[in-house]
């Protein structure tokens, strides 16, 4: 399991890495301390994939306003993604990476509480934090009542354990800057993505 990030200092020591260093924050929903120094499991691969889904169907829409103003429209191709069971609380995170107009690299995570394997889900809440990996700024709602999940769906990828999982949603509150000023709010969310709910 990818580790939970919730520590402001240990996330701002991270991202002195480096902007190629902020893959290892998947897993990021900022209130729980991790070792200062990243083990070698943690660390980004050295290439990332440039396909969601092997087996298509991969994508993330979503539409941001504030200190990141963006219209956001990731095909399956050229997008990275990524998806696992979580704890604390129990559910699924899912995490995509991509390319905005103005060239910046954002890493979006969404944490989706009470999503269990196999099953539809309706009204559910998220975590949602936001990564610019060109400039090191981190948005983070601290916590999933700032977002809602209308709808979620999935459907069985050939691995075992594994599903595409189809969630439509929104924000009503901004996700605040975890150091500096600012804020953004992703009003409107629609993706689909790989999770794994095996034991690693």
């Amino acid at each position: 399991m990818i580790p939970t990030i919730h520590d402001r200092a240990v996330v701002a020591g991270w991202l002195r890495l480096g902007a190629s260093a902020a893959p290892l924050l998947i897993g990021a929903t900022l209130s729980r301390a991790v070792p200062a120094k990243p083990v070698p499991w943690m660390l980004p691969p050295r290439r990332i994939a440039t396909v969601c889904l092997p087996t298509g169907g991969g994508y993330l829409h979503a539409r941001i306003a504030g200190a990141i103003d963006a219209d956001i429209r990731w095909p399956n191709k050229g997008t990275w993604c990524a998806g696992e069971r979580k704890s604390d609380p129990a559910g699924v995170r899912v995490s995509f990476r991509g390319a905005i107009h103005d060239g910046h690299q954002l890493l979006f995570l969404f944490g989706l509480t009470g999503v269990r394997e196999g099953r539809p889900l309706r009204e559910g809440r998220a975590n949602l934090t936001v990564i610019d990996e060109s400039d090191g700024r981190i948005f983070g709602t601290l916590g999933d009542r700032r977002c809602t999940v209308d709808s979620l769906s999935q459907r069985r990828l050939p691995a075992a354990h594994s599903y595409r999982v189809e969630v439509h949603g929104f924000c009503t509150e901004p996700a605040r800057a975890v150091h500096g000023t600012g804020d953004i709010l992703v009003s409107r969310f629609d993706f689909a993505g790989p999770v794994n709910y095996a034991d690693r």
